[in-house]
C-alpha cells in the first residue's frame, strides 16, 4: 500500500488507563504536525475523556463504553458514520479491530503481535512492547512509524508533542488553597493497584521532613484511597498538610496539577500528567521489567525518577515491593529539592 500524503479523519484507539492515554498524546501531536488538516479522533474509555479533551491535538473524543453496549449492526453504523480514513490500534482490542474492518475504514494499522490483526488490519507494524528497551511513548510513535519516517523519537523531544493546554479553569475553592510564597507540592501515595507503591509510611515520613516554610503539601487520590490512607494512619503521621482526596474530578485534578509546582507519585496517571504539564514530577519505580522507568518513566522537561540500582523479580507476582519501599524518605527529599531547585533557575 502506498503511503498517503493526507488524511481527512484519523482515529487513535487507546481504551485503557489515564497514564497510558497521556503517553499516547505525543502520537496525536506528531500526527498533527505531519497532517495538519486531518481531524484526529480519540477512541477511549469515558473516564479518560478529560485528558483527551485537554489535548489541543485531539478534535473529538469517542467513548468506547457507549459503543460496546450497542447491538453489532449499530456499532458498525456508528463507526462507519465517523468516515475515518485510518485507525491506529494503539491498545489492541480484538472487538475494535474487527469492528473497524466491518465498518470499512480504509487503512487499519496494528501490530504483528496479535494474530487477529492479520485478519483485521491491512498495515502491520512489527513491534513487541514487552521485550522492547524503548519507552511506552516511543513505542506508540513507532506503531505509526509508517506515517512518519520509521525512526525512533528521542525521549527528550517527546514532551514537545503533548499539547496538554486546553484546560478547564481551576475552581476558586481549590485555587485559594495554593500559596504563591511556597512550593506547592502534591503527594499522590496510591495507584488504584496499577503500580507498585512506595508506601504511605514513606510518604508520611517525607511530608514530616519537608520544611513548612518552603513547601505547602497536598495529598490527592480518590475518596476510597483517602479512606485507605486514614486506616493506615497516614494523616496522623504526616503532620501538617491539605487532604484533597475525593475532592476533585479529573478536569479539576488536571487544572490543580497545572497550577501547582511539583508532584511525587509512583507510576500513575497523576505523575504523567504532572510531567506532561511541565511540572517538577518525581516518580518512584521498581527495577522489575516491564514496570521499570525505562518503559514508564515520566517524560517532561522537569521530570525525574528514582529506582533501586539492582535487578529484582521478587515482587513480580504482586504485593509489597521492597526495592521501592526501601528507598528512604531522605533520598526522596534530596532528589525533590535538587529537582525543584534546578527547575527554579
Amino acid at each position: 500500500m502506498t503511503k498517503k500524503t493526507s488524511y481527512r479523519r484519523i482515529i487513535i484507539s487507546r481504551t485503557d488507563s489515564i497514564g497510558d492515554v497521556i503517553l499516547t498524546l505525543p502520537l496525536a501531536g506528531k500526527i498533527r504536525e505531519r497532517f495538519p488538516d486531518a481531524e484526529i479522533l480519540f477512541l477511549g474509555q469515558g473516564y479518560t475523556r478529560a485528558v483527551a479533551e485537554a489535548c489541543i491535538h485531539i478534535d473529538r473524543f469517542i467513548d468506547w463504553k457507549e459503543i460496546e453496549v450497542l447491538p453489532q449492526n449499530e456499532r458498525i453504523s456508528l463507526i462507519r458514520s465517523l468516515e475515518a480514513d485510518l485507525i491506529l490500534h494503539v491498545f489492541p482490542r480484538r472487538e475494535i479491530a474487527r469492528l473497524a474492518k466491518k465498518a470499512g475504514i480504509p487503512e487499519r494499522i496494528g501490530t504483528t503481535g496479535r494474530l487477529y490483526h492479520y485478519l483485521t488490519c491491512n498495515r502491520l507494524t512489527r513491534l513487541s512492547r514487552r521485550n522492547s528497551p524503548l519507552h511506552e511513548a516511543q513505542l506508540n510513535l513507532l506503531l505509526a512509524g509508517q506515517l512518519f519516517e520509521n525512526t525512533v523519537t528521542e525521549t527528550a523531544t517527546i514532551p514537545n508533542y503533548y499539547g496538554l493546554s486546553r484546560l478547564h479553569p481551576l475552581p476558586g475553592r481549590l485555587n485559594r488553597l495554593l500559596s504563591p510564597s511556597h512550593i506547592n507540592l502534591i503527594l499522590h501515595p496510591k495507584s488504584k493497584g496499577s503500580a507498585r507503591e512506595w508506601g504511605s509510611e514513606n510518604f508520611a515520613g517525607l511530608a514530616n521532613s519537608l520544611s513548612k516554610e518552603k513547601f505547602r503539601i497536598f495529598v490527592t487520590g480518590t475518596a476510597a484511597e483517602g479512606e485507605m490512607l486514614r486506616k493506615e494512619g497516614f494523616f496522623e503521621a504526616a503532620g501538617e498538610l491539605n487532604d484533597l482526596t475525593g475532592m476533585m474530578d479529573l478536569n479539576e485534578m488536571i487544572a490543580f496539577i497545572a497550577a501547582a509546582d511539583a508532584l511525587i507519585a509512583a507510576s500513575t496517571g497523576p505523575l504523567h500528567l504532572a510531567a506532561a504539564l511541565g511540572k517538577s514530577a518525581l516518580g518512584i519505580y521498581p527495577p522489575i521489567r516491564p514496570m521499570h522507568p525505562g518503559r514508564w518513566a515520566p517524560l517532561g522537561h522537569k521530570a525525574a525518577f528514582l529506582v533501586a540500582d539492582k535487578e529484582c523479580n521478587d515482587c513480580r507476582g504482586g504485593g509489597k515491593c521492597l526495592c521501592m519501599t526501601e528507598i528512604s524518605p531522605v533520598r526522596v527529599k534530596q532528589k525533590l529539592e535538587s529537582l525543584v531547585n534546578s527547575n527554579l533557575h
